[in-house]
């Protein structure tokens, strides 16, 4: 199982664009995923770490990140990064 975060805030539309993108993109995998939407201003850490880059993607098992922009290309190859 893929257990991912997404670090983002209210009213951030690349943020939500990012969270439907990767809706799409979890559809089309044939595995399982678990996903968490974090807002960054409920923690001055991810505020500080996160602030100017959201939205990003974090695969929590291996601790990868994927920064915006990216799309299903890239999120297929971040799901399956030896293929």
């Amino acid at each position: 199982m893929i257990s991912l975060e997404l670090f983002g805030t209210a009213g951030c539309h690349l943020c939500e664009e990012a969270e439907a993108l990767l809706q799409r993109a979890i559809a089309r995998e044939a595995r399982e995923f678990t996903l968490k939407t974090l807002d960054i201003a409920d923690d001055a850490a991810w505020l500080d770490q996160y602030g100017v880059r959201i939205p990003v993607l974090r695969d929590t098992n291996t601790d990868t990140e994927l920064e915006w922009p990216f799309g299903l290309d890239e999120l297929h190859q971040f799901f399956n990064p030896l293929t």
